[in-house]
């Protein structure tokens, strides 16, 4: 089964080389680990363990990043490593001050996973959700390191679970301790013989309930928006976008600020092809602001906006449900709003609550979308299903705590 894990790797591999000409983010993954292990070498600095957190992507970033926030503040002379798979990752957060240094993860080889834990010589390792790099599991217990998985969620249909998954089951077994989403998560690890895991919750819930609070001002934004209620849709791709087209056109009292997952030229100008008279964010500053305060959609064409947007919004509506999967929808919960997102989202157990809890609303074509939204217009029932999700944010934060806890308890740091 090995050889055929390191067959896949490698064929991932080629098919990215081959088709890196012709897609964005292909290229950036190839040409980003380029002698990237010669180049992690010069880079690092000699005579230090680094502690090491690796994330798919961005969204897992910034699940995992109220724990690197939390070991900034308790141990401010550690030095952190942080990796990617992605480039959505690696390319928005490679400056970031929480870490010393921010490369892309080397393809999980075992030559790449021996001289990649040679140069930073971990004191211990953070993953956070997922992603199972057999290579660099197996040798982090060779030398004694420490694997944390936090926000760990598992599903039944994974293949963990199934009849065939011992070379899978037998990968998870290097990690120290899972802290899980659900306490679901932890009786199906104990179904395969792990059991050391424990429920923590979504360190994501942390992150986010601090977003009100540590919010400011963004004054083009209030001058587009005023005193008219706002949706704010994050992180949408065209069919969303096709479904808040008509939605607007037919509702002229409401603004959209409209912040796509992808910002490319082809996909702006597809947006412009619906939205004829939006605004895009990065030309504000060519406008009167009597155009900016008559203006009904604003489109964002930048990255890292987003979570502060929703402050001023009174229902958001999150992109990706006609997709793979629906994105963050806690960033715009924390917030104290209603939030409507596509039929995609059963793997996602935030808003399988949300939805529970009436603060979510699942629709699946036009019709249902014009209906959420003429129910959310009444002032009452928004507040309603509002006040529903920021509790539930703020009920369900705590898991960075339990984390920190771990680390200190188990002297990870020596303290």
């Amino acid at each position: 089964m090995r050889f055929i894990y390191d067959l896949g790797i490698w064929f991932y591999g080629a098919i990215l080389h081959l088709i890196s000409p012709f897609h964005t983010k292909a290229k950036l993954w190839v040409e980003g680990r380029k002698n990237i292990l010669s180049h992690i070498e010069q880079t690092v600095e000699k005579g230090h363990k680094y502690i090491w957190f690796h994330f798919a992507s961005l969204g897992e970033f910034e699940q995992g990043r109220s724990v690197l926030e939390a070991l900034k503040k308790s141990f401010p002379h550690e030095k952190i490593v942080i990796t990617f798979f992605s480039p959505s990752g690696f390319e928005i957060r490679k400056n970031t001050t929480l870490a010393d240094y921010v490369f892309y993860l080397p393809q999980d080889t075992a030559s790449n996973a021996r001289r990649f834990i040679d140069i930073i010589q971990p004191k211990f390792v953070v993953f956070t959700k997922y992603e199972y790099w057999y290579h660099y599991f197996k040798e982090l217990p060779k030398r004694d390191v420490r694997l944390l998985m936090i926000s760990a969620i598992f599903r039944e249909d994974q293949i963990f679970f199934r009849p065939y998954g011992g070379f899978f089951k037998g990968i998870l077994r290097n990690v120290s301790y899972f802290f899980t989403q659900n306490s679901d998560s932890v009786h199906m690890l104990k179904w395969i013989g792990i059991t050391n895991a424990g429920l923590a919750g979504d360190t994501r819930f942390d992150r986010v309930v601090e977003l009100p609070i540590q919010h400011q001002a963004m004054p083009m934004v209030e001058v587009f928006v005023e005193r008219h209620n706002v949706l704010v849709a994050g992180s949408t791709w065209t069919p969303d976008e096709e479904l808040l087209s008509p939605l607007m056109s037919a509702d002229t009292s409401w603004k959209l600020i409209l912040a796509p997952h992808e910002i490319h030229a082809s996909h702006l100008s597809d947006i412009k092809r619906l939205f004829p008279n939006a605004l895009l964010y990065s030309q504000l500053a060519t406008y009167e602001q009597q155009q900016i305060r008559d203006a009904q959609i604003l489109v964002i064409d930048n990255i890292g906006m987003l979570s502060a947007l929703y402050y001023y919004a009174d229902v958001a509506y999150i992109g990706g449900g006609f997709g793979v999967g629906i994105h963050n929808t806690l960033e715009a919960a924390t917030y104290g709003i209603p939030v409507v997102f596509g039929p995609k989202y059963e793997k996602f157990k935030e808003a399988e609550d949300l939805v529970t809890i009436m603060a979510g609303f699942s629709i699946s074509n036009q019709y249902e979308l014009k209906t959420i939204f003429e129910e959310l217009k009444d002032e009452g029932k928004r507040k309603e299903f509002g006040l529903a999700a920021k509790k539930y944010v703020q009920q369900n934060a705590g898991a960075t705590q339990i984390i920190m806890k771990y680390i200190k308890t188990e002297k990870l740091l020596g303290s």
